[in-house]
């Protein structure tokens, strides 16, 4: 969340957010009802503000306001935390979802991934049983070839595997989406990945992990948009030049769950030139900022880039050297 905010104070295109930071992390943990009742009136004036700066409402049935909500740690620990995209989508928001984009391709798409994000991370659903039906749905082609009616029709058997697994219906009230998503979020600061991540690289259990509350931008709005992460330099050789993987008409978890194959800088400059360019603009400026080589993560939305998270980049000893004795040549350390 605090880069978040650095990335903002230098103009670039940042998602609005707001943050549950890590004093409530070790609440969750031991009180879990009674932390989300306590922190009730606080989500309620944070949505106000962050409804007020994207121009659309949390829950809203004709400019709804979607949410990804998104771990993060003094400490980066690379996907060892969940993240929930598309909070707030439900059966009565998503016709203002259609009337918003347009695009009821992207409507339906969004909330078959809720449903199936949420039924995994927040219930407990085996991941198995909506990628079976995924499958089935999508007869071994590509996800992205199915139309907004198979994509209805999945939905629906999505929410049918919901419920059979857990017993239950899939919550329909944006504000019990969020506060489960949040409460499942601080609660994988304690899987057994994250712990087991902590001990093999020395990180203290007791600094605890913050939940950032994040304005959707969809990737999965078409051919000019699409997921990405990259790094600003190449991790292996240190060399000056973007590195990335970035995939079309896709959501982050896309690109990170290995999936699909990912294109290079080659595929995205030629198809989107101006986000191209704008991303070549603020890896430039993210890199004086903090003084690093940097790993990021971005969305494209039909043409326009949004940037979601920046670290400093994991990268090789060779490239380390070569990185570091480049940027004080440049002027960037010293």
């Amino acid at each position: 969340a605090h880069n978040l905010s650095r990335m903002a104070g230098l103009g670039l295109a940042v998602p609005p957010a707001f943050v549950i930071d890590t004093r409530y992390c070790r609440r969750f943990e031991t009180g879990p009802a009674e932390t989300a009742d306590d922190l009730r009136p606080a989500y309620s004036a944070a949505l106000a503000i962050l409804e007020g700066a994207v121009g659309r409402r949390f829950g809203d049935h004709h400019r709804p306001l979607l949410l990804s909500i998104r771990s993060g740690a003094p400490v980066s620990m690379p996907g060892m935390m969940e993240t929930l995209l598309n909070v707030g989508l439900c059966e009565a928001t998503l016709p203002g979802l259609v009337r918003l984009t347009g695009n009821p391709r992207l409507a339906w798409d969004a909330y078959r991934r809720l449903i199936a994000g949420f039924g995994t991370i927040v219930a407990g659903v085996p991941p198995e049983a909506f990628e079976e039906e995924l499958r089935r749905a999508s007869a071994g082609s590509d996800e992205r070839s199915l139309d907004f009616d198979q994509l209805r029709t999945l939905a629906r058997r999505f929410l049918e595997v919901y419920a059979a697994a857990t017993g239950s219906a899939f919550p329909q009230d944006p504000r019990v989406q969020f506060e489960r998503a949040v409460g499942a979020v601080f609660s994988s600061w304690h899987s057994a990945r994250a712990h087991e991540y902590r001990r093999l690289n020395h990180i203290p259990a007791d600094i605890g992990m913050a939940v950032a509350a994040q304005a959707m931008v969809f990737g999965n709005a078409g051919g000019r948009s699409g997921a990405g992460v990259g790094f600003s330099r190449d991790p292996m050789t240190g060399d000056k030049r973007l590195w990335v993987d970035f995939l079309f008409n896709a959501q982050g978890e896309d690109v990170v769950s290995g999936r699909r194959s990912a294109h290079g800088h080659m595929q995205l400059s030629a198809a989107l030139p101006e986000a191209w360019a704008a991303l070549e603009g603020a890896v430039g400026r993210l890199e004086r900022e903090f003084g690093d080589m940097q790993d990021f993560e971005f969305t494209v939305e039909e043409g326009t880039l949004y940037l979601l998270q920046t670290r400093a980049g994991k990268r090789s000893p060779a490239a380390h050297a070569r990185i570091t004795l480049d940027l004080h040549d440049e002027g960037v350390i010293r």
